[in-house]
């Protein structure tokens, strides 16, 4: 009998746990730096140099950080279940826990790509450990400005029909850290099925679509998974 299919949808409070800024609650990157300046399609046309760098200082902060044990929890769950992760983040800590199979709806910080033609995976380029800094001012093989693989705002979400798709076959679809405020990334939950269990963990309240059965497991992500790793046994 085929394993059955968990889809995840992760955000901002699954990192956090591994120490990442989130950038909406309190003491927040936002606070730090005016959202439309850094993360925004205008920012980079008025100021690419500001955002080269931004992105620079997020993917130094990256390499001194580990997935927690959520992450790690999810992870393991490959071996009984069929599991995709869909990530509002754009770190690398799902991958380097050991999940196989993850979409990035918002971008992957440790990828750069042409400005002209931000899909073309000809002009995209592959970030590391000896190799995170891009000098601001750097073109990519089209000869545009290499940018962020980065979903800014004002720019389409591509990977929210292959999301969406994911979730439409879940026989569990699990919620962990995402306020569930962001579009189009929120509107993912109308696609489960219906009957299909759905668990959101978070350890504050989260207002969840009228009509749906959402089991609330009110605890951070790695205190959160231990308890679903126990319902799901």
């Amino acid at each position: 009998m085929a394993a059955k299919k968990v889809v995840f949808l992760t955000g901002a409070g699954m990192s956090a746990e591994s120490g990442i800024s989130t950038f909406r609650d309190s003491g927040g990157l936002w606070e730090q730096y005016p959202v439309m300046q850094v993360a925004s399609h205008t920012g980079w046309m008025e100021d690419p140099d500001l955002v080269t760098s931004f992105y620079n200082e997020r993917r130094r902060q990256l390499f001194d950080t580990q997935p927690c044990g959520g992450h790690r929890l999810v992870a393991e769950l490959e071996k009984d279940y069929n599991v995709t992760v869909v990530t509002q983040n754009v770190d690398d800590l799902h991958e380097r826990a050991g999940s196989s199979h993850v979409i990035h709806l918002h971008g992957e910080l440790l990828k750069v790509c042409s400005s002209r033609d931000v899909e073309n995976p000809n002009y995209w380029q592959v970030l590391d450990r000896d190799n995170w800094e891009v000098k601001p001012g750097t073109k990519a093989g089209d000869g545009s400005l290499l940018r962020p693989y980065i979903v800014f705002f004002e720019e389409a979400v591509p990977m929210i029909a292959p999301a969406a798709e994911q979730v439409s076959k879940a026989d569990i679809f699990v919620i962990i850290g995402t306020s569930l405020n962001v579009y189009p990334a929120a509107g993912l939950i109308n696609y489960a099925q219906p009957g299909v269990p759905i668990y959101l963990i978070d350890p504050k309240e989260v207002k969840v679509p009228y009509g749906l059965n959402v089991t609330h497991i009110m605890a951070g992500a790695t205190e959160g998974m231990k308890r679903l790793v126990e319902i799901l046994k």
